[in-house]
């Protein structure tokens, strides 16, 4: 499923407050509103309108995705999701891996590292192989990407699958383009080369 950058942050929201605030899920349009532009854990920050929410939701439940509890006896009308975890979903996901997923929804690309520092309102991680194990299998579901390594940073970033743009993928994968090879052996062999030469200069 492609979603716009409104419905990553609606989808979002809602798996977020559906764990950390159940008391107050589903939600309104005007919960929805504030959860979406909160500028805490939020990236990038947006400034939604009720409208635009709106909009956002009314294709969501085009879709599917999204179901309301119609308004009855002066009642504010009020959103649930359907995307994972429900009988109306074929996305099943473990409690890691959906806490992944809604924090990637919520702000992007992340680390492990960061993931791991996120996650403590949405699900438990006793150290960072947990969150890659998680990682490895919803790469396995083909839900994410690792990113290529950006430069001077020891972690690759991982980026879900369901926007609207193309994805770059891992540029570290192994090689498997001949030329790419052939290439790499030609510079080996051009350095064994001239280590022969410094060894007869020096003598060894």
């Amino acid at each position: 499923m492609k979603l716009s950058t409104i419905e990553q942050r609606l989808i979002g929201c809602l798996l977020e407050k559906e764990t950390t605030t159940p008391d107050q899920y589903p939600l309104s349009v005007n919960a929805l509103t504030n959860a979406c532009n909160q500028k805490s854990n939020r990236e990038p920050v947006l400034s939604l309108s009720e409208a635009e929410v709106m909009d956002g939701l009314e294709q969501l439940q085009d879709r599917r995705l999204v179901m309301c509890d119609e308004a009855l006896s002066g009642r504010v009308s009020k959103y649930t999701h359907r995307f994972c975890n429900t009988e109306f979903s074929s996305l099943q996901l473990n409690e890691q891996q959906r806490a992944i997923i809604c924090l990637l929804l919520l702000r992007g690309p992340q680390t492990p590292g960061e993931l791991r520092t996120r996650s403590g309102r949405l699900a438990t991680f006793g150290n960072v192989s947990e969150v890659e194990q998680a990682l490895e299998e919803l790469q396995a579901q083909e839900l994410l990407v690792k990113l290529p390594r950006e430069p001077g940073k020891r972690e690759s970033r991982y980026q879900h699958l369901f926007g609207d743009t193309e994805v770059v993928q891992d540029a570290e994968a192994p090689l498997n383009e001949p030329q790419e090879l052939s290439a790499l052996l030609d510079e080996i062999n051009q350095l064994k080369a001239e280590l022969r030469v410094i060894k007869q200069h020096l003598g060894l």
